[in-house]
This record gives C-alpha cells, structure tokens and sequence, in this order.
C-alpha cells in the first residue's frame, strides 16, 4: 500500500473518530447534566410542599392524583372489619366534603410489603400514574427480623423513594406507621426494634426536608386510649377507629381539617 492510502485511511479514521467523539461528548455531557438535574429535582422543601399543597387544593379547576402506598394498614387488609381505611376516608374529604371530585385517591399499598417491593415495583405502583402527591406509611414490615432489612438499609430506601417521588415530580409525604403491641416479653418479638426504623423515617424526612406525619408520636400520646378503646384489631393493625385516627391526623397536618367537616370531627360509632 502507497504512503499516500496510508496516509488517507490514517486521516479519514481520525476524522471519524474525532467527529464520533465530537458527538458522542455532548451526549455524554447531556446525561451528566440530565444526572445533575434529577439530583437537584430531589431536593425540596416541606415549607414550600404545603404551600404548594394548599394552593394546589384551593384550586378546583385542576383536578389531582394522590397515591397511597405501603403496606397491610395503608392497604386496609382484613382489620378494618368493614370500615373504611385512612385512604378511603381520605377520599371522603377530598372528593366530597371538599368539593374536589375530579380528583383521583389510588391506594397501591400492599398487604406484607417492605421499602424493597416499592421500589422493585416503582414503575407500576406510582410512576405510571404521574401522581401531583406521594404518601407513604411503612417500616412495619422492614423491622420484621425475618425480613433482614437493617435500619441503616431502610433508610437508604426512603431516602431513594423520596427522590424518585420528587423526579415525577410529586410532593412526598412521610408517614410512621402506629405503634404496635410487643406482648409481654418486648425484646422477643419480630418486631422488637420498630422504634429504631421509626426513628429513621424521621431522621430521613429531616434530612430530605420531607413532609412528615408522625403518628407513632400521635399514638404513643395516647396509648391509653389506643388499648382501652381499642384502636387496634390485632398487635400490628388498626381497626376501623385506628383508621379514622390517622386519617384525622392527617388532615391536621396538612392543614386540611375544619370545624364543619364530619370526617374530621364527626362522631362515629364504632
């Protein structure tokens, strides 16, 4: 081969190479950036969360999506014997006494299910339904001994799912699960340190600025009452009173609860 076919393939390999480099940087930097911004999507405030909330709520004209998910008591598995669940009750604000009924309450919480399932299932129990709120109660399960989940694992899963929230980009709220009856013998239960993972949730919604409704705190307030009437139908869930209790709550926190409203003040009979 002449000098010069060698000297032409030499620049025509560079030339592709270069122009394949040229092309390929700016996609490379593209995706750094997109990386960067889907970090910073991740941040946020829980000030500015509510603020947004209650002006999102104000509006009527824009209907919203809010998802639950979680586990067996954000399910309403079994235990509310017939009574509605928080996010049911929920809805009963919401669509009806607030006069929002375009909007859609979806509960995707499953009966059994840890931080790990939720974030395997991501894509079908939240993404898909590009929701305008996220509210997520769970740590009863994680805690579970059997399920080898540790608390420091736990809270990397949280602190995983609030971003994903946020990268929707959806407003995400915290909830800790109820308090939970150990028996006579605390140390010997699965779920001995329920508390620890408690604990955790709050240090991840301090940390990521999240909005956080803690009913744990809520409950043990009132353990008095949470055994002598009977807010749960087993050690683990609540009934149909406990259900109203957090949803009651939750209203409180999120400043969506007034005087004339049954669902968060009415009687019910039990």
């Amino acid at each position: 081969m002449s000098n010069i076919n060698k000297g032409r393939r030499s620049f025509i390999t560079t030339s592709v190479k270069g122009t394949i480099l040229s092309m390929a940087v700016p996609a490379l930097l593209s995706q750094i950036i997109v990386g960067c911004h889907t970090v910073k999507a991740a941040a946020g405030n829980k000030e500015d969360d509510l603020k947004k909330l209650r002006a999102a709520i104000a509006n009527k004209q824009n209907p919203l999506k809010w998802i639950f998910t979680g586990d067996s008591i954000t399910q309403g598995a079994k235990h509310t014997l017939g009574y509605r669940s928080y996010p049911e009750i929920f809805s009963e604000r919401v669509r009806f006494e607030m006069n929002r009924a375009r909007d859609i309450v979806i509960n995707t919480a499953i009966s059994g299910h840890t931080t790990k399932e939720i974030l395997s299932d991501f894509d079908w129990r939240v993404g898909q339904f590009k929701p305008n709120v996220v509210l997520l109660m769970i740590g009863t399960n994680d805690a579970a001994r059997s399920r080898h989940i540790s608390v420091a694992e736990f809270g990397n899963n949280l602190k995983m799912l609030v971003q994903k929230f946020r990268a929707i980009p959806a407003i995400p709220v915290l909830q800790t699960p109820n308090i939970i009856n150990l028996g006579n013998d605390p140390a010997k239960n699965e779920r001995a340190a329920l508390a620890d993972y408690v604990n955790k949730i709050r240090q991840v919604a301090a940390e990521d600025n999240t909005i956080l409704v803690d009913h744990w705190k809520y409950w043990e307030a009132n353990k008095v009452k949470v055994f002598n009437d009977d807010w749960l139908n087993d050690p683990l869930h609540p009934n149909g009173k406990g259900h109203l209790e957090i949803a009651r709550l939750l209203f409180k926190t999120l400043d969506m609860c007034d005087d004339s409203s049954f669902t968060c003040v009415g009687e019910v009979h039990f």
